[in-house]
């Protein structure tokens, strides 16, 4: 189907215009949410028009900059452009491309990191001021003016309703058989109105189909075919499976326990070559029925959907390599049940995650021996992403686990550290702590016996001893004992990277 035939409101079609009208009816100083979270579902034309101008303008001596919201990251032509053009004065939640990265980094760029869960309800609060544009992707306009999503949720219900004008964006590279996957919740309010979400298995759908728009709102609308831009994935390496076996053994034994059945509880994992594997490993294992309730569809949950392990995954978007996308696409019948789309405000609601009793499994930078995790910053002050949705699921997961290799950069850097140099996650937060060497369970431990079991099971053994002398002497110097610490020299290995680009001694 054509994408002119995409938009059946007859009123709606009027409004058809070309991607660069579109961006001129964009101020500089705008406040822009725009649609996406990861490479789907993200407007594809209009950004890189709005740079085009922006940089026009600049060239000509002139201001121009917007304030940018998303979902979460988007893809090169959204975020790429628009940060190459020098177009961005204000960035939120979350930011994964490399030339903006640079621009944050160097205080070009005003950046706000924040919990996936928190945006849409703050943003309904007004902290963050008048939301003056929504640029939206959807696949396509019913008769009665309601949109039809794309391959993300993400903040698009709440940029529609909170925009004074909205840009559509109608794909018809998206698949319109996608109709009915999506579970878009009208029912969030502000309190003192707020009233309990009503989900009790990560399977159930509570909304509608399709987001409500004023058609008076909608200023533009512009056709495009563009296949989402996902990076791809690299090949399953040794050390990720490693880490995928280790978190394996660990499910099977808290079975044993009766903590868990066969069937575990919904999992949400992370985005990343570590997190496929350890949603690999769950392929050769007795595990069975499983559910998701999570942020991003990756490739290794539709490998588990094809293999009959996953009856249901629940997310706000896809992050499928051109593969898994092309398979998507090819069999969308087979998945159509299987998937459900919510708003993030929803896949990342701390009441339902707690409710459902989620594992969840993420990445990190670096952990210190007490358990503290940093997912965002390098060396303390280098943004790297952003928190995105780890610290929604952490907090509140039934069983919190982060991953990672144990040392970066070649062996120059040490996962594990005496002390992280930010903290995204506290030590009362994180249960199991897992990298190539092994796994340490931290459920009712306190702060030494911590320290002991991250240094013997996940410190690479290049850095053990360096931590084992570190602890020994800080329970001889340390003001307290509870958890021993020098502060004078906790991140003396970091600044001694810094200096000779390496923690080794």
């Amino acid at each position: 189907m054509a994408t002119h035939d995409r938009i059946k409101n007859a009123q709606l079609r009027s409004k058809i215009m070309t991607a660069e009208d579109a961006a001129g009816l964009i101020k500089s100083g705008d406040t822009v949410g725009m649609s996406g979270f990861t490479g789907s579902g993200y407007p594809n034309a209009l950004p890189p028009a709005l740079a085009d101008r922006i940089e026009a303008v600049h060239a000509a001596g002139d201001e121009f900059k917007i304030n940018l919201w998303t979902g979460a990251s988007t893809g090169p032509d959204l975020d790429g452009a628009l940060a190459k053009a020098d177009a961005i004065k204000y960035r939120l939640p979350y930011n994964s491309d490399p030339i903006e990265r640079e621009r944050i980094n160097r205080a070009e760029m005003d950046y706000f990191d924040l919990h996936l869960s928190h945006v849409a309800p703050m943003v309904w609060e007004g902290f963050f001021g008048n939301l003056d544009v929504a640029v939206i992707e959807v696949t396509a306009v019913n008769e009665d003016g309601s949109l039809v999503p794309a391959t993300s949720v993400g903040n698009n219900k709440t940029w529609i309703d909170m925009a004074d004008k909205v840009i559509l964006e109608v794909n018809s590279w998206h698949d319109e058989r996608m109709f009915g996957m999506h579970d878009i919740y009208y029912g969030t309010a502000l309190p003192p109105n707020r009233v309990p979400i009503p989900m009790i298995h990560a399977n159930d759908r509570i909304g509608q189909c399709c987001f409500r728009c004023d058609p008076h709102k909608v200023v533009g609308i512009i056709e495009t075919n563009q296949p989402d831009k996902n990076a791809p994935f690299p090949p399953l390496d040794d050390v990720s499976l490693t880490i995928a076996g280790h978190l394996m053994e660990f499910l099977k034994h808290e079975v044993a326990k009766g903590r868990l059945t066969n069937k575990l509880l919904p999992l949400q994992s992370g985005v990343g070559n570590v997190a496929n594997a350890v949603l690999a490993g769950l392929r050769d294992t007795p595990f069975h029925d499983l559910m998701a309730y999570t942020e991003v569809i990756q490739d290794g949950m539709m490998d588990l959907i094809d293999d009959g392990k996953m009856i249901c995954a629940s997310s706000t978007a896809f992050g499928l390599s051109d593969t898994a996308s092309k398979r998507f696409r090819e069999n969308l019948d087979f998945y159509h049940d299987k998937i459900i789309l919510r708003p993030q405000e929803i896949s990342n609601h701390p009441e339902v995650i707690r409710r459902l009793g989620t594992i969840s499994m993420n990445g990190m930078i670096e952990a210190d021996i007490y358990g503290n995790i940093n997912s965002t910053h390098v060396m303390g002050s280098r943004i790297m992403n952003g928190i995105g949705g780890s610290g929604d699921f952490t907090r509140n997961a039934y069983l919190s686990c982060f991953v990672s290799p144990s040392v970066a950069k070649g062996g120059d850097i040490s996962t594990i550290v005496p002390m992280v140099s930010h903290t995204d996650h506290i030590t009362q937060d994180v249960q199991v702590i897992v990298t190539e060497q092994g796994l340490a369970d931290l459920r009712g431990l306190p702060p030494k016996q911590r320290a002991q079991l991250i240094m013997k099971n996940c410190a690479h053994p290049d850095y053990r001893p360096m931590l084992e002398d570190y602890y020994a002497r800080s329970l001889k110097n340390a003001l307290g004992l509870h958890t021993p610490s020098m502060p004078g020299e906790a991140l003396s290995w970091h600044q001694r990277f810094l200096e000779t680009k390496t923690m080794r001694v």
